[in-house]
């Protein structure tokens, strides 16, 4: 007989993950998409990553294979810009590092897209995968992360993705497509704000623990199970080890990690986690399995005992016959009971055919359906094939002695007690009902099986009479018992208010002794037939429940009915009105902005609500969105383009518009101003006029980005004016001023990033060498000025604010001057300074080195 042992969670008493630990192959996948330029404390976030990610390579574990995949670094609006850079494999980190710090991100955030591509890199249909994702932002192309990380898990995509939020806070879409990536996929999800808390979110992740497991297989000349026993022994073991050679595989549930060994026993160095462990040896005919968790703090030793051997089994061949040896085969089911001491099993069939143990054995066959059981003792040799057969004689089967039990009256539709007695034995599939007096043997309606019990349940007919309960076998030929039952109808009532707004929650109440939990009480047009329902309650046994009015004024029914067929057991009319309705909003409102409305509609649902749609959209429509919720005030968020709308006071079912206000939504004059040349990485004044809602934004683009794209960005919040960092890269650039909603460009300058030590001309040009010698004397000439009464040439440190130096000299009347060079070698610049006017006119770089 072949043997095949899964002993694993259920006979160990332990609940493991499914997902086996082991080295996976990793692959990093990093957002350079156009967002990576905000900046954190001043400092952009994709300069924070890579200093990050050169960090964490650096430490990255040397016999852990590692990749890179990126997006959006180069096309912008392209939602396929994802790239397998590196492709996993060791000593890849130095290269990764490389490439990060050259990344420069322009384009789109296909986060979803690049986690699927990542895991195809991985090779996933071969082994486990971890793929670590760090961004910034929402999901900009995949309409739905969540289905897709879902769908790849649930194809059986053999990885696990990791999510690392950076920089957002606050943003709660994101988190939650995030965090869903993550969940999906078997994952864990962090948030990190700056670049401390992104670099603990990845080592956090790459940390692997490990330790030295044992493993033994030990034979039992002991009687005892049938099947090998692993368990986990904390002391040394006296048992003989399993003689022969035995193997040991060690692998997780996929088997794309696997350590195989040989010996008994046998040692291992495995890495904290759940796996599959499987044993071979000669003295079993099959691979023995289990699952296992090896931790730091579990017991080291795994070990598994094997029964003695089993002898060759005998083949016994059963037959059952009526009456005589000579017999028909018994056709209906026949059990088959063996015994030996405190060992026992039974099996089904006629004949019956089983290989058992040699020995003696006490054999019981039940023939259930005549009730009868017959035993023979048999002793059976090794390797043994034997016959024996059972006679069964046909007994006389008088009908048992029955009384069933309800009450003589019950209400329409309830649900009421019954009872029996039986002095013979009933099948468990007999069954009481309830059926109208002189209805024919076998006819039924609700019904319960006995099932070994003397009491249920049955539910009254909707129509009042009389009935009786009967007491049926489950054929339907003998009807064993009966008692008769009258079926009333219910004394019930029902009420509600007389008149009632469109849409409104309002109560009702009723009288409804005896009836059914699941008859309810239900609002519907007057005249409509029995049946019929809109909104509805159940009684379950209280006396009060609340209903939805309809959104169409007009005469109407409260009706009670009864769940089994609908019947109308009571009624009241009401009368539902147009409730008194109207809505108020500025005449004129900026694009983008917020505004208040106000409204009055006493009654109404709180779930309605007021909207802002275009003028004409259909009724039901809706953009932005605010519940009444028993207020009568609220704000919009208006569109962004401008035009002709209405804000609408909507009914949430079914979209009826109650009331309605004109809005025209104008062009917002929006101003913006800013420098119009400025080094790379230099510092940018900007100050705008118009700002519309605290949550647009600057943002500063190459010259021909198409509008709604951004790079670096600040929010214009309750501020007339802010800094921000210059592009590194040289060229001519766009300051814009750009809705949040939308990206709408509402205001747009030029702007030109000269080289980082390009002189700067601004009404005074400023001539002087580019490099010195500390100490040295040097002479600085210019043309050019201003009519301030206080003009100055300063000497400062190129990273020093503008209007703070190391040397100032007065420029009145002077068109150069000698000044000495410092002492310390550095970059440094010379600048002309409007002191009055608080103006830089003029500035150049001069480099000292010894």
């Amino acid at each position: 007989m072949k043997r095949t042992l899964f002993a694993g969670l259920a006979a160990l008493g332990l609940a493991l993950p499914a997902t086996a630990q082991q080295r996976p192959d990793t692959i990093l996948v990093l957002d350079a998409s156009g967002s990576m330029w905000g900046q954190i404390d001043g400092v952009n976030k994709i300069t924070i990553a890579r200093d990050v990610v050169r960090d964490f390579v650096a430490v990255f574990p040397a016999d852990e294979n590692l990749g890179l995949v990126a997006y959006g670094h180069r096309e912008r609006g392209q939602c396929s810009d994802i790239e397998t850079i590196v492709t996993p494999a060791l000593g890849t980190g130095e290269d990764i590092a490389k490439i990060v710090a050259e990344l420069n991100p322009r384009g789109m955030t296909p986060m979803t897209d690049a986690v699927i591509a990542a895991a195809h890199a991985l090779r996933h249909t071969e082994q486990a995968a971890t793929v670590i994702l760090i961004s910034d932002g929402i999901e900009t192309c995949n309409p739905d992360p969540c289905a897709a990380a879902r769908a790849l898990n649930d194809a059986g995509v053999d990885f696990t993705a990791h999510v690392i939020g950076f920089d957002v806070r606050g943003e709660a879409e994101a988190l939650l497509q995030m965090q869903c990536i993550a969940d999906e996929t078997g994952g864990r999800f962090f948030t990190a704000d700056n670049a401390e808390e992104l670099y603990g979110a990845l080592e956090q992740l790459a940390v692997v623990e490990s330790g030295t497991f044992s493993f033994a297989a030990y034979q039992n000349h002991e009687r005892m199970g049938p099947e090998p026993v692993f368990f986990r022994p904390d002391q040394e073991m006296s048992a003989e080890y399993l003689a022969g050679n035995v193997s040991w595989e060690i692998s997780d549930s996929e088997a794309s990690y696997v350590q195989t060994l040989t010996g008994n026993p046998a040692q291992l160095d495995l890495p904290f986690g759940d796996y599959v462990v499987t044993v071979t040896t000669e003295a079993w005919d099959q691979p023995v399995q289990t699952e296992m968790n090896f931790a730091a703090d579990s017991i080291h030793n795994l070990s598994v005992m094997f029964p003695p051997r089993e002898p060759d089994l005998a083949e016994l061949t059963l037959r059952a016959v009526l009456d005589s040896a000579s017999g028909p085969l018994i056709d209906t089911p026949i059990t088959w009971e063996f015994a030996q001491g405190d060992d026992s099993f039974e099996f089904g069939g006629n004949p019956g055919v089983m290989e058992v143990r040699p020995g003696t054995w006490t054999v019981t066959g039940y023939h259930t359906a005549m009730e009868l059981e017959q035993s023979q003792t048999l002793t059976l040799a090794e390797g043994q094939r034997a016959t024996q057969t059972f006679v069964f004689e046909t007994p006389a089967a008088p009908l048992p002695a029955v009384t069933v039990t309800a009450p003589a009256q019950v209400v329409v539709g309830s649900a009421f007690g019954v009872s029996w007695t039986a002095e013979g034995a009933l099948k468990e599939r007999d069954y009481v009902t309830i059926v109208p007096v002189g209805a024919e043997g076998g006819a039924y309606t609700d019904y319960d099986r006995l099932q070994g019990r003397s009491e249920g349940q049955l539910r009254a007919p909707a129509e009042p009479g009389l009935y009786e309960v009967r007491l049926q076998t489950e054929d339907g030929k003998a009807v064993l018992a009966t008692t008769p039952i009258e079926v009333v109808d219910a004394v019930v009532t029902v009420s509600g208010p007389a008149q009632v707004v469109i849409g409104s929650a309002f109560p009702v109440s009723w009288a409804a002794e005896g009836l059914h939990p699941r008859d309810y009480v239900t609002i519907v047009p007057l005249g409509a037939e029995e049946g019929a329902y809109t909104d509805y309650t159940r009684l379950e046994g209280k006396t009060e429940g609340s209903l939805r009015a309809p959104a169409e004024a007009g005469l109407y029914e409260l009706r009670l009915q009864m769940e089994n067929g609908g019947r109308v057991l009571a009624r009241a009319p009401i009368e539902v009105v147009e409730a008194q309705v109207t809505v108020s909003a500025p005449a004129q409102v900026l694009v983008g902005s917020a505004f208040d409305v106000s409204w009055t509609a006493e009654g109404l649902h709180p779930r309605d609500y007021v909207t802002i749609v275009p003028m004409g959209a259909a009724e039901g429509e809706y953009t932005d969105y605010d519940r009444l919720e028993g207020q009568a005030s609220g704000r919009l968020r208006a569109p962004i383009e401008p035009g002709l709308y209405e804000v609408r006071l909507q009914l949430e079912n079914g979209g009826r518009v109650l009331a309605r206000t004109p809005v025209e939504v104008a062009e917002g004059e929006v101003t913006l101003s800013g420098p119009e040349r400025v080094r790379a990485g230099g510092d940018v004044a900007v100050s705008w006029t118009g700002a519309i809602h605290p949550r647009d934004y600057i943002t500063i683009v190459p010259a021909g980005t198409a509008d709604g794209e951004y790079a670096a960005y600040t929010r214009v919040g309750d501020a007339s004016q802010g800094r921000m960092t210059a592009p590194e890269e040289p060229g001519a650039y766009e300051i814009r001023y750009q809705l949040e909603r939308g990206n709408r460009v509402m205001a747009r300058g030029p702007l030109e990033v000269l080289a980082p030590d390009a002189a700067l001309d601004d009404g005074a040009g400023l001539q002087a060498p580019a490099t010195g010698k500390p100490g040295e004397v040097i002479t600085i000439s210019w043309s050019g000025g201003s009519d301030s009464a206080d003009q100055r040439v300063a000497l400062a440190r190129a990273d020093q604010a503008d209007f703070s130096w190391i040397i100032a000299e007065s420029a009145i009347g002077r068109s150069s001057l000698e000044i000495t060079l410092p002492d310390a070698p550095g970059r440094y610049e010379l600048r002309f300074l409007d002191v009055a006017g608080q103006a830089v006119l003029g500035r150049t770089i001069i480099e000292v080195a010894p």
